[in-house]
């Protein structure tokens, strides 16, 4: 069940929107933030995985779970609907705003799921799950707040850039299952380019947000995240693109903590 839900991207979104809402003020509440945004990422990893166990036993996916027979269709589908109901009242420990605001992150990524992920808008469903998530976090706070637009820009920025990475190493196999979302239209190289300069184009909104230099800490995060993105690239290039996945992971780790350092673009709760 773990390796089914995902497991990497689920822990890097659940603390990536943990560190958020610490470093936004919610104090206890970032406990309530963390379990909605982990109910959310186990009910969208394990439905995705459902959902696509067909097609992933006619590419022979033996690396997943459902495929290799390590766990039943029936455990999976109920964990994915029990996290799915869980998530409601656990998203809304924060608020009714920030409850809707989270339930259309949650629903988004579901439709990808569904079957957004086939066609060319196959991008919407993580601009819009990640640019919501700034919103879930400082509008639950005990004096809610809009978030700085520069986090949901960047946020939405990071998602879509993530999903061109980690289609890369998909493209293949979905071609015999005959799934075209957009990276698969763009082709690989058009894909690598756009997720690459997707990935970038939030550290340097972050960057780049405020009246405050960098300083020489944010100079130095920025210059890492920057590595992290050509890493990215060559990763890609020499034939692992899984771990050019796990690279946009640190790239976004890395833009969460820059944000986190320039306290004064963020939104304090109280």
């Amino acid at each position: 069940m773990v390796r089914a839900c995902h497991a990497q991207p689920t822990l890097a979104v659940t603390a990536f929107s943990t560190a958020l809402a610490v470093g936004g003020g919610r104090r206890w509440g970032s406990i309530s933030v963390a379990g909605a945004v982990l109910a959310g990422q186990l009910a969208v990893g394990w439905s995705n995985d459902y959902l696509d166990r067909d097609r992933d036993r006619l590419v022979g996916r033996t690396d997943k779970p459902l495929v290799a027979g390590e766990v039943s269709a029936k455990a999976v589908r109920n964990g994915a609907v029990g996290a799915a109901l869980a998530c409601v009242p656990l998203s809304l420990l924060s608020g009714r705003r920030a409850a809707a605001v989270h339930a259309v992150a949650v629903g988004a990524a579901l439709a990808y799921n569904a079957g957004l992920k086939g066609t060319v808008y196959s991008v919407a469903p993580y601009a819009v799950a990640f640019g919501a998530l700034p919103a879930f976090v400082s509008l639950g706070g005990r004096s809610p707040r809009r978030p700085p637009a520069t986090a949901m820009l960047a946020a939405a920025l990071m998602g879509s850039g993530a999903h061109f990475v980690n289609t890369l190493a998909d493209l293949d196999d979905d071609a015999v299952a005959g799934i075209r979302g957009l990276p698969h239209r763009l082709g690989a190289t058009r894909s690598l380019l756009a997720g690459a300069g997707l990935l970038g184009a939030a550290t340097a909104i972050v960057a780049g947000a405020g009246s405050r230099p960098l300083g020489r800490n944010g100079t130095a995060m920025t210059a890492v995240a920057a590595t992290s993105v050509a890493g990215v690239v060559v990763a890609t290039l020499a034939g692992r693109r899984r771990a050019a996945w796990s690279m946009s992971l640190g790239t976004a780790a890395l833009t969460v903590a820059l944000y986190l350092s320039r306290s004064s673009e963020l939104i304090r709760s109280r």
